[in-house]
């Protein structure tokens, strides 16, 4: 663990999710399909949904990485990537992924998109996610403000130390963050590249 900081931040409790905010279906396309409330859309095996999920880098080229409430309905008290939701109905997702990072740790960044996929994951025999993601990553070296509603802990960790991390104790981690790590990893290290760095 390179930097457990969640104690030491502030934090503004506010409510920002809500189980009868309706969600965008979607085909194994990305085109609309309809809409559903979060709630249903995440019951049983789950109903495909837009997602997103966020990135965020510091100068050093360390990841944020977020404990997932312990009050989310799925994965509670996991440890995932900065920030994920889902934009609503009629909101563009430019929009929905700058609200939400605001919303949870009060920060702004440029966020670069970076790849999309779908995945289902069980939680358990009521609830699972079943989305179509895209991925941003972006840099910001402001201090996190969290909303407690949303997040347990936040820490910022090393990419490699991240690795070795989510070898040893891979279950610590929320399934689609793993999925999206491994691809980072892959195809877009450029984005971990300390600041300093990229400037020389």
């Amino acid at each position: 663990m390179d930097s457990a900081i969640g104690s030491a931040l502030q934090s503004v409790d506010r409510v920002v999710s809500f189980d009868d905010e309706p969600l965008i279906l979607v085909d194994e396309q990305d085109r609309e399909v309809g809409f559903l409330p979060k709630a249903d859309a995440h019951v049983g095996r789950g109903t495909l949904h837009r997602a997103f999920s966020l990135f965020v880098f510091d100068a050093q080229g360390r990841v944020l990485l977020q404990q997932r409430a312990a009050g989310k309905r799925l994965w509670p008290q996991y440890w995932s990537n900065t920030c994920c939701s889902h934009p609503r109905r009629g909101e563009e997702m430019q929009t929905a992924i700058h609200r939400r990072l605001e919303e949870e740790l009060g920060l702004d960044c440029e966020l670069q998109f970076l790849f999309k996929f779908q995945y289902q994951a069980q939680f358990d025999a009521d609830g699972a996610e079943n989305e179509l993601c895209w991925v941003y990553a972006g840099h910001s070296d402001v201090a996190p403000t969290v909303n407690p509603n949303e997040i347990s802990a936040v820490r910022y960790i090393a990419p490699a130390a991240l690795d070795a991390e989510i070898e040893a104790t891979p279950e610590a981690f929320t399934p689609w963050f793993k999925i999206e790590w491994a691809r980072m990893r892959r195809e877009h290290s450029e984005v971990m590249t300390p600041l300093t760095a990229q400037a020389s």
